[in-house]
C-alpha cells in the first residue's frame, strides 16, 4: 500500500467515525406555556383590537417626533450599555470559535534534529562533550500531522459546541433586549422632558395671572379697598406657583442630564425642534394578539431558551463521559539520518496512534457532573417560565393602564374644563363685590392643580403607550440592528 492511499484510507475513516457518531443529549421540548391563554384584560372584548402587530413596527415608525427619533439613533451609536452587550457578544462569538474548533484535529508542521556524540565510557550520550567523541549521530525529521485528537463518537464535543453556540445566540437576544430598554428609555424620559416642560408653561401662566392679581390687591389695600387678609392670600398664591416653577424648572434640568445619560454623548444643539406634548407616537393603541406571541416576539424570552437548550446539550455531553473515549495521533513526513537524503522518496514516513480510554472507576466524578448538569437544565426551566410569567404580566398590566387611562385622561379634560368655568364665574363675581377674594383664590388654585394633575395622567398614559410597545416585543427590527454602530451586524456561527 502507498503512502498516498495509507493518507486518503485514515482520512476516510476518520470522516466515517465522525459522521457515525451519535448524540446522548435528551429530545428538546419547549416547556408548557405557563399563563393562560388571553390576557385579562383583552379577555371581555367582543372585537379584538385589529392592526400590526408591535414586533412588526420598528421605532422610526412608531416614534413619529424627529427630535425623538435623533435621540433614539444617538443613543443606539453612543449608549454604554449597548456597547458593553456589543463586546459581550465578540466574547461569545471567540468562546464558541474556541470550542467549534475542539471538533476538527488541529494540524501543525514539525520538525527536528537530534545530534548524538557516542562516549567510550557511557556508550551514546545525550551530552556531546562527556568523554572523548570520535564522531556525531545526526536524525532529521519534518512532518504534518496532528495529536491526541479526541473522536467524537459519543457527541461529547458536539453537545458542549451546541452549548457554547445557544451561549452566543442568547447573548445576541440578551443584547436585543438591552436594545428595546434603551429605546423605551430615552422615549420616557423624553415624554417625561416634554411634561416637566408643559408643567414650566402651566405654571409660568398661574404665576403670571397671579402676580397681575397681586399687584391690583397692594393697589387696593393702599386705597383701603382690600384687607390684609386678601393680600396675604394672594401672596401666599404667588410664592406657590414660583416654588412650583423652581422644582419644575429642576426636573427639566434633570431630565437633559438623564438624556445624556442614555445617547451617551452631550445633546447636540442640532437637535430638531419637539413636537407637542403628546404627538411623539404614530399609533394611539397596538392590539394585544395572543401570549403564545411573546415566545417569539421578546427577547428576553428567547434568551432563557436559548439558555435552556444549551442546558439540554450539557446534558448529552456528561452523559459521553461514561463511555470510552478515543484519541488519535497522526503524522505523515520524512525522516533521515543525512539531510541531503531527507527530501527524497525513500525518506517518506507515516504513522497513526489510535487510543482509548475507558472509565472503570470515576469515584462518582461522571455521576456528580451528570446531576450537576440535570439541575441546571431544571433551574433554566424554571427561570424561562418565570421570564414567561413576567412578560405576561407586563403586558396585562399595560393592557389594564391603557383603558383605566383613557377613561382618566377624559374625565381630568373635563375637570379642568369646569374648573376653569368656575373659576372665570368667581373672579367675575369678585370683581362685581358678590363674593370675596377668597372664593377666587380658591378656584384659581382648582384650576391650578387640575391642570397639573391632567399632565401627570397624560403622561403616564404616553408612557404606557410606550411600555406596552416594549412588552410586546416592539421596539427593534434587523434593519435597525444592522444599522446600529453599537452592535455586531449578524450573531456569527450558531
Amino acid at each position: 500500500m502507498s503512502l498516498m492511499t495509507k493518507s486518503r484510507s485514515v482520512s476516510a475513516l476518520m470522516a466515517f467515525t465522525m459522521l457515525a457518531s451519535c448524540n446522548l443529549a435528551p429530545k428538546y421540548e419547549r416547556p408548557t406555556q405557563p399563563v393562560q391563554n388571553s390576557y385579562p384584560a383583552d379577555s371581555g372584548r367582543t372585537q379584538p383590537l385589529k392592526g400590526q402587530a408591535a414586533a412588526d413596527i420598528g421605532w422610526k415608525h412608531f416614534f413619529t417626533d424627529a427630535r425623538l427619533r435623533a435621540l433614539i439613533e444617538l443613543a443606539l451609536k453612543n449608549n454604554r450599555d449597548l456597547r458593553s452587550q456589543a463586546a459581550a457578544i465578540m466574547e461569545a462569538q471567540g468562546s464558541y470559535d474556541v470550542q467549534h474548533a475542539s471538533l476538527f484535529p488541529p494540524i501543525g508542521v514539525s520538525g527536528q534534529g537530534q545530534f548524538l556524540a557516542p562516549s567510550e565510557t557511557a556508550g551514546f550520550s545525550f551530552a556531546p562533550g562527556l568523554g572523548r567523541s570520535t564522531s556525531m549521530l545526526r536524525y532529521y525529521g519534518l512532518g504534518i500531522g496532528f495529536s491526541s485528537y479526541e473522536v467524537d463518537l459519543f457527541g461529547r464535543i458536539r453537545n458542549l459546541s451546541r452549548q457554547q453556540a445557544e451561549e452566543l445566540l442568547g447573548s445576541r437576544m440578551n443584547a436585543q433586549s438591552v436594545l428595546i430598554s434603551t429605546v423605551s428609555q430615552v422615549a420616557n424620559t423624553y415624554l417625561q422632558w416634554l411634561a416637566d416642560r408643559e408643567l414650566v408653561r402651566v405654571t409660568n401662566q398661574t404665576l403670571t395671572s397671579q402676580s397681575d392679581t397681586l399687584r391690583l390687591t397692594k393697589m387696593k389695600y393702599d386705597h383701603g379697598e382690600a384687607d390684609a387678609l386678601t393680600l396675604a392670600q394672594t401672596q401666599t398664591q404667588v410664592e406657590q406657583a414660583a416654588s412650583n416653577k423652581a422644582q419644575y424648572e429642576r426636573q427639566m434640568a434633570q431630565d437633559e442630564h438623564q438624556l445624556q445619560l442614555l445617547v451617551g454623548v452631550p445633546l447636540p444643539d442640532t437637535l430638531p425642534p419637539p413636537q407637542p406634548f403628546g404627538a411623539q407616537t404614530l399609533l394611539s393603541d397596538l392590539p394585544a394578539g395572543l401570549p403564545s406571541d411573546l415566545i417569539a416576539q421578546r427577547p428576553d424570552i428567547q434568551t432563557e431558551e436559548h439558555k435552556l437548550i444549551g442546558a439540554n446539550a450539557n446534558i448529552g455531553a456528561a452523559r459521553a463521559a461514561f463511555f470510552p473515549k478515543v484519541t488519535l495521533t497522526a503524522q505523515e513526513g520524512v525522516s533521515s539520518l543525512q539531510f541531503r537524503h531527507l527530501f527524497t522518496p525513500g525518506a517518506q514516513t507515516w504513522s497513526v496512534s489510535p487510543n482509548i480510554e475507558l472509565p472503570i472507576f470515576t469515584w462518582g466524578q461522571n455521576e456528580g457532573n451528570l446531576k450537576v448538569s440535570k439541575a441546571r437544565r431544571l433551574a433554566q426551566i424554571a427561570t424561562y417560565e418565570k421570564t414567561v410569567q413576567t412578560a405576561f404580566k407586563e403586558v396585562s398590566d399595560a393592557l389594564t393602564a391603557r383603558e383605566t387611562y383613557l377613561a382618566q385622561d377624559a374625565h381630568m379634560k373635563g375637570l379642568v374644563q369646569s374648573s376653569k368655568q368656575a373659576y372665570d364665574l368667581a373672579m367675575m363675581r369678585y370683581n362685581t363685590g358678590i363674593d370675596p377674594y377668597l372664593t377666587t383664590l380658591t378656584q384659581q388654585r382648582s384650576l391650578y392643580d387640575a391642570q397639573q394633575s391632567l399632565i401627570v395622567v397624560q403622561l403616564a398614559r404616553y408612557q404606557n403607550l410606550v411600555t406596552l410597545y416594549r412588552a410586546l416585543g416592539g421596539g427593534w427590527s434587523a434593519s435597525d440592528v444592522a444599522a446600529s454602530a453599537a452592535l455586531p451586524s449578524t450573531p456569527g456561527k450558531g
